[in-house]
């Protein structure tokens, strides 16, 4: 991809087209038609979280999406022998590592690396050396950017759930919080992303953040689709993020 330096990435996430798609069985609508759109849109790449229960994306969708999608993929993993197996086995450009509860409906925070460092470290070790790139899913705090660094994570996405969750009056210390956290990665030679709950309202002031490198936003972009298509919700996306730079 041919981009101007200070670009900001756009990551977009497929699994609730999946998720329409699973609630009555059947192969519509397709996931890997939507990473087409998306790609078209503008995308920069097209992310997908495979989950232990298989609620939205399916094995298939990711041996498609390798396949057939020229954009790199990110596929969101917990830290399992079976989602690195799978990784291993389709080596996809990048595995983003999050927390994953069963009983959860969305991904409700950041990894807690700090506290994990043993565990994780085997699955990052194997990744990388499959030149998958790898990034920690994280809250943007210094203690959890101290435990990337220690097991050689080369990206952290930075939940930004708390701040997409808070009115417009109170964002600004959590938007100091995700700068502040961005600047201290790439002092420490981490590229830093975000993502999670991020709207056409609330992502110019993200977008902005100079240090930031991927932005990765799935369900608003899907739910939006509804009311103006796919390619008009990842088009404009797209334009408030470039405008915001």
């Amino acid at each position: 991809m041919n981009q101007k330096p200070n670009t900001l990435r756009l990551g977009v996430n497929i699994d609730h087209v999946a998720t329409i798609r699973n609630a009555r069985g059947g192969d519509h609508p397709d996931p890997v038609k939507a990473a087409r759109i998306a790609a078209e849109a503008g995308a920069d790449g097209i992310t997908a979280h495979l989950r232990e229960d298989r609620r939205h994306i399916r094995d298939e969708d990711i041996a498609r999406l390798m396949g057939e999608i020229d954009l790199p993929l990110n596929l969101e993993m917990a830290a399992t022998d079976e989602m690195l197996a799978i990784a291993l086995k389709h080596r996809p450009h990048a595995a983003c590592i999050v927390p994953e509860r069963r009983e959860e409906r969305t991904t409700e925070g950041g990894l807690d690396a700090a506290g994990q460092v043993d565990h994780l470290l085997p699955f990052i070790e194997k990744l990388l050396a499959a030149n998958i790139r790898v990034s920690l899913f994280i809250e943007p705090d210094a203690r959890q950017i101290e435990a990337a660094i220690r097991l050689h994570a080369p990206v952290v996405e930075f939940h930004t759930g708390r701040y997409a969750h808070l009115t417009e009056d109170l964002r600004g210390s959590e938007l100091a919080r995700i700068a502040d956290a961005a600047a201290l990665a790439v002092k420490n030679g981490i590229e830093p992303h975000a993502g999670h709950g991020l709207t056409f309202d609330n992502v110019a002031p993200v977008a902005a953040i100079p240090q930031l490198a991927e932005l990765n936003i799935g369900h608003f972009l899907i739910g939006e689709a509804i009311f103006g298509g796919l390619a008009g919700s990842v088009a404009h996306m797209r334009a408030l993020m470039d405008a915001a730079r």
